[in-house]
């Protein structure tokens, strides 16, 4: 069995007490990468010094959209200057998000833009972050493939069916957490099984988001395996199968 959690934000303050005991459980349940995705320049430094200090960990760099109106100016600078670190393998995360308003709809999508055109600059792949914004954020990823191919995860999907198709068939992956666990989404779970063997990614997006049974508790990467069993009993495979295919399609999307 191999786990992947291909979104987790370990560097952030509900780690800060215990983070070497939560990547050490991690270790032990089997999940043997994590890639630790930053929210900003001074997120984005985190994570790339966590991965320099953990074998088990590498490192995402970007601003995520609720964060771009805080962003100083030299800020996107740092996380261009960032890539060059060694465990660096994707970009975000970054998208779009209509649910807050901490950011301007315009600035996120300049963001958004800047993050598409710097996956297709570099060949790493980028991750979306995306929340009740699935239309624009279609709209700016069929802008962005007319440059070129595209490479990416549409991050912690809670998207409906003709989401996750026209994801698809731009070439991005999907990945599931948590919320895919919950009685009320039977939906999500629908959509789920209909993802190919060679797309679906799994992750915790921890600290968020816990999945059931532990719903409501702080989200570790060890809890990844609770998802892990909720798909592979959906698409009606085995365990391991299941395990071994979604951390084989993390490591051909981000090079690990």
């Amino acid at each position: 069995m191999s786990l992947i959690d291909t979104h987790t934000h370990l560097d952030q303050d509900e780690f800060s007490e215990d983070r070497c005991q939560v990547i050490e459980e991690a270790l032990g349940a089997g999940v043997s990468i994590m890639l630790a995705v930053g929210i900003g320049a001074d997120s984005s430094l985190a994570v790339t010094e966590l991965a320099a200090q953990n074998a088990g960990i590498f490192s995402a760099v970007g601003i995520q959209p609720n964060y771009c109106a805080e962003a100083k100016a030299e800020d996107w600078d740092r996380i261009i200057a960032l890539l060059s670190r060694p465990k660096v393998v994707a970009i975000g995360e970054t998208g779009l998000d209509r649910h807050w308003d901490f950011t301007p709809f315009p600035i996120q999508q300049d963001f958004f833009d800047r993050h598409l055109r710097l996956s297709q600059e570099t060949g790493l792949p980028f991750i979306v972050h995306t929340r009740e914004s699935e239309t624009d954020v279609l709209a700016m990823l069929r802008a962005a493939r007319k440059r070129g191919p595209l490479a990416g995860v549409m991050h912690s999907f809670v998207g409906g069916q003709e989401v996750a198709d026209e994801c698809l068939e731009l070439g991005l992956y999907i990945s599931f957490a948590g919320m895919v666990t919950f009685k009320k989404s039977a939906e999500l779970r629908a959509v789920a099984r209909t993802i190919p063997d060679d797309r679906i990614l799994i992750e915790t997006d921890s600290p968020y988001l816990a999945p059931h049974p532990l719903r409501g508790s702080r989200n570790q990467p060890a809890y990844l395996r609770h998802t892990a069993e909720c798909l592979t009993e959906e698409r009606k495979t085995d365990f391991d199968t299941f395990c071994n295919l979604t951390s084989d399609n993390a490591r051909r999307l981000f090079c690990f």
